[in-house]
């Protein structure tokens, strides 16, 4: 009988334990407060530093560097030559910050101790186009471009950022796979632990994937709507090494929402559409909210945000306010960069 009620009582403490993993609450809306208003300037690459501080880079040689903490930008061009300079793709190190230009040639900064930024890597040529950068650790980053040769072009550094060389086609899948990706938002490329995962579009939309930060790579078809220069996955975003999601479509149709969202469930290998026939169309960035357990997402575009609390399967417009793409500080709070602005986004729940 002891036993009886020493088991009764220990199920009665269990159950009036609070629930550690107790879903949150879904989002029910968003406020939005601009932090920067320029609009000659087209914000495609935004970074979040640390806690305190992020960096974007934009148009017009322009880029930047806001302290959250202050309420304050400091705003500063990036001259070369007689060019005027486009940057979409950003990236930080946890040492250092990154920028790389569109076009041709591409031209890739860093930070250096005297708070200026040096050119670190060039490649000129017909078709040179870059798209986006990440980093898997202090020393070793990555970034993608249209394809030059036979394959997409991939640059690499092992050491800091100082250097990058331009991977052979020879380990990388042909164009059959993809010959293109869309700097759009900075998110066709995804790195988690030693995983790399590239997304590309156009004619053929597949995935890239490197097991071993970028030493050896396997390509995976996607169902997601292609065929064209325009259509295809324009962002990917991965909550953890199995469970990932890709969104796009065609910007010159932005209200098309047929087989313009997929997810994956085993790493990227195999892709199924979800919601094909569902808003929302077009949208140049995706990203999992963290601490939400790979459940719920947030899409932007330039013609409004949506947000998803079942990975995908179905959504609810938040704002019809245009961006191209976004970060999350935590769950709480995100910061988006768009046509002219960038705007701190605090959701409610």
């Amino acid at each position: 009988m002891k036993h009886i009620f020493f088991i009764a009582l220990l199920l009665f403490v269990w159950a009036c334990k609070p629930d550690k993993m107790a879903p949150i609450s879904p989002i029910t809306g968003v406020a939005i407060e601009p932090i920067l208003t320029d609009s000659t300037l087209s914000i495609r690459a935004l970074d979040i530093l640390d806690t305190k501080n992020i960096a974007f880079a934009a148009n017009n040689n322009t880029y930047g560097l806001y302290n959250t903490t202050a309420n304050t930008w400091l705003l500063t061009e990036q001259q070369y030559d007689s060019l005027t300079l486009e940057f979409r793709a950003v990236g930080n190190n946890l040492e250092d910050f990154f920028m790389l230009s569109v076009g041709n040639p591409a031209l890739l900064f860093k930070t250096t101790n005297s708070g200026t930024m040096a050119l670190v890597y060039k490649e000129a040529g017909a078709g040179v186009f870059y798209n986006a950068m990440a980093f898997w650790n202090k020393q070793e980053g990555i970034a993608v471009g249209d394809a030059t040769d036979s394959c997409m072009s991939v640059i690499i550094t092992r050491d800091g950022g100082n250097t990058w060389k331009k991977l052979s086609c020879k380990i990388l899948p042909d164009t059959d796979y993809g010959a293109a990706a869309f700097a759009a938002s900075n998110t066709n490329i995804v790195v988690l632990g030693s995983h790399t995962w590239i997304a590309t579009g156009g004619v053929a939309s597949a995935i890239l994937y490197s097991p071993d930060k970028g030493k050896t790579w396997e390509a995976y078809k996607t169902p997601i709507v292609q065929g064209t220069a325009t259509t295809g996955m324009y962002s990917l975003t991965f909550y953890d090494a199995k469970t990932g999601f890709a969104i796009g479509g065609d910007y010159t149709n932005p209200d098309a929402y047929a087989a313009n969202k997929i997810r994956t469930l085993d790493g990227g290998k195999t892709w199924e559409l979800v919601a094909a026939q569902a808003e929302p169309g077009y949208r140049s960035c995706v990203q999992y909210i963290p601490n939400s357990g790979g459940t719920e997402l947030l899409a932007v575009g330039f013609n409004g945000m949506d947000y998803s609390s079942d990975n995908g399967l179905s959504w609810k417009r938040l704002s019809d306010a245009g961006y191209y793409t976004i970060r999350f500080l935590n769950d709480s709070v995100a910061f988006a960069a768009g046509k002219g602005r960038i705007s701190k986004l605090t959701f409610k729940r």
